[in-house]
């Protein structure tokens, strides 16, 4: 796979909640540490996503910012 996009997690589908019109993925890259992802049902299903593969979250984003309280 080769992908402009900087930021790539490698991680296992844990669980898969299917909608309508979209599914949200939920991805373990590191032991307790997940990625939420919400894509449509047609992408969900053309990936054929299951739980226990592999799979990677792509991060494309302009701007990463950081808060505290």
């Amino acid at each position: 796979m080769k992908i402009s996009a900087r930021n790539t997690l490698k991680g296992t589908v844990k669980k898969i909640v299917p909608g309508v019109v979209s599914a949200e993925v939920t991805l373990e890259v590191a032991p307790g540490v997940e990625v939420v992802a919400v894509i449509t049902k047609s992408s969900a299903d053309s990936l054929k996503l299951s739980l226990g593969k592999e799979a990677y979250a792509v991060i494309k984003a302009t701007e990463v910012m950081v808060a505290v309280d």
